[in-house]
């Protein structure tokens, strides 16, 4: 039946005239712009560096994926809410600096807490849980309460985010120093080998990504506050006279957010071993890029998980396959913009043609 069907789109497209035909390749070629551009650069990367596709680079990548997803997964909620967050990264660097110093070895000879022992990994988890949640409390309520822009409120609070981890890493002896020596069972349990593929390992964190994805799922598409978070993003007024609680959801959609960061520090801080306070630097704008990369809409109310996979997937194969082409770091700074960039121009263009 579906042949059929496609048959029968095929030779209404034939009965078309010309330049029909010309606008409807144009759109198409043009909305899917990201994606053929993506797929070009992967096709010219293998093909100068066969290595990029060696099993070595393909878990990396996945794992690379794996660490970048929930807090992608976060900031898409606020950009199903047309807003967005840009205090991600520091609440990710904040909350890795907690979970690092929380969890140092106990004889550490430059230990932050030196008469405090190794805390349970459960108690450091619910810690920096809490404390991402508070700052996407924060966030959510001066963007429902005050009808702030979320740009606005969250440059506001990253910037007493970032304040905030300058202060902590002064805390007792540490003197503003990277916090290292961190205990084995944190590292073990973050990165430690999940199993083995050829001999290579994919990392534990690789299954607790995949997890918290499934469950961002569930709360986007089986529950009431998903269908009301994409009521909000779709038209506030509209959502309010049909009985959400805006105020509830708008809130409630940034703690989810703070959550997914608060865990993206927790495992971060074991995968690279350290944190510092340039840990979670721009975060928030490979976040971003792989949301609208994705298909989530900054104009509200438009998103799915698996369009977020994808965007983080590519935009790390993207990230890893400039590092084989030995492109400098700076570069990636400009490559990151354009790509925000061109993904926006084709969301609007979306838009624009929708409307």
């Amino acid at each position: 039946m579906s042949s059929t069907m496609s048959s029968g789109k095929f030779s209404v497209f034939r009965e078309l005239p010309g330049k029909d035909k010309r606008r409807i390749i144009t759109d198409m070629l043009f909305n899917n712009a990201m994606y053929i551009i993506i797929a070009a650069a992967i096709i010219f990367i293998a093909i100068r560096v066969p290595s990029f596709l060696s099993l070595s680079s393909v878990v990396n990548i996945i794992s690379l994926t794996a660490s970048k997803l929930p807090i992608a997964l976060g900031i898409a909620g606020c950009i199903v809410l047309t807003g967005t967050d840009i205090s991600a990264g520091r609440a990710v660097g904040l909350t890795a600096c907690v979970s690092a110093s929380l969890l140092q070895m106990a004889g550490y000879h430059n230990k932050m807490f030196p008469d405090l022992g190794v805390m349970p990994l459960w108690a450091v988890l619910l810690i920096v849980i809490a404390i991402g949640a508070l700052i996407g409390f924060v966030n959510g309520f001066f963007v429902a309460k005050f009808k702030l822009h979320p740009f606005i409120v969250t440059l506001s609070t990253q910037l007493v985010i970032f304040g905030a981890i300058l202060m902590y890493l002064m805390t007792g002896t540490n003197n503003g120093q990277t916090l290292s020596g961190l205990d084995p069972s944190y590292t073990e349990f973050v990165r430690g080998t999940l199993f083995s593929v050829g001999g290579v390992a994919v990392p534990k964190y690789v299954l607790y990504s995949a997890i918290i994805t499934v469950i961002m799922w569930i709360i986007w598409n089986k529950t009431s506050f998903g269908k009301n978070m994409f009521a909000v993003g779709s038209n506030e007024e509209a959502a309010n006279v049909s009985g959400v609680n805006v105020f509830a959801t708008i809130v409630g959609v940034f703690m989810l957010a703070g959550v997914m960061y608060g865990i993206t520090g927790f495992m971060e801080g074991a995968r690279i071993a350290s944190s510092s306070a340039n840990t979670g630097l721009n975060y928030e704008s490979d976040a971003i890029a792989a949301c609208v990369i994705g298909g989530v809409s900054f104009v509200g109310g438009t998103g799915k998980i698996s369009g977020v996979i994808v965007g983080v997937l590519l935009l790390q194969i993207i990230f890893v396959g400039l590092n084989f082409l030995s492109v400098s770091a700076n570069m990636l700074y400009i490559i990151k913009g354009a790509i925000i960039l061109a993904a926006c121009a084709v969301d609007m263009r979306k838009y624009l043609a929708k409307k």
